[in-house]
């Protein structure tokens, strides 16, 4: 109830000062909606690509095979096996990782040491790939040279820290 009366409360706000400005308000929604329908015509094939990508590697069972394969180094590093599918979707798609994440916990329990780092990765990683995909689509741009570096980069750190507070706190 509190957040639609928000909603309205803004919504509401929006139009006074509109009025206000003397603004036609009906004129900025509609050129507004249709900037926003270009960007979204701009960015659809780089989404499309991303997309089709993705789910590829999940039905062909690529990720499943990088991660039994890197399995016993990651666990020697003390890094759960169980978690590497989740590592390895979750710089490209949200919605895999989230798939991801609920076979994780479906398997083990939420409040285990797997379900708590997974949990955590989930939380404080990006889907590197995915944003970076749509918004130098959107801004046009070609080189995304100095982006993926050092978004990957936060990207393993997240996932290396995920486990090292989850074994510090809990």
């Amino acid at each position: 109830m509190a957040g639609e009366l928000f909603a309205v409360s803004v919504l509401c706000f929006i139009c006074l000062y509109g009025l206000i400005k003397k603004v036609d308000i009906f004129s900025a929604f509609s050129e507004g909606a249709n900037d926003n329908a270009k960007v979204a015509f701009d960015i659809f094939p780089s989404l499309l690509f991303l997309l089709t990508a993705v789910s590829m590697l999940k039905a062909c069972g690529v990720i499943e095979l990088i991660a039994d394969k890197l399995s016993f180094a990651f666990e020697w590093a003390g890094f759960p096996a169980q978690c590497l599918p989740l590592v390895l979707i979750r710089s490209i798609s949200g919605s895999g990782a989230l798939a991801v994440l609920n076979d994780i916990l479906s398997d083990v329990s939420p409040d285990s040491f797997v379900g708590r780092v997974a949990s955590v990765m989930m939380s404080s990683t990006e889907t590197t790939f995915y944003t970076i995909a749509v918004y130098f689509a959107a801004a046009k741009a070609k080189c995304t040279g100095k982006t993926v570096i050092p978004a990957i980069t936060a990207d393993i750190f997240g996932f290396v820290f995920a486990v090292v507070f989850v074994r510090l706190l809990f």
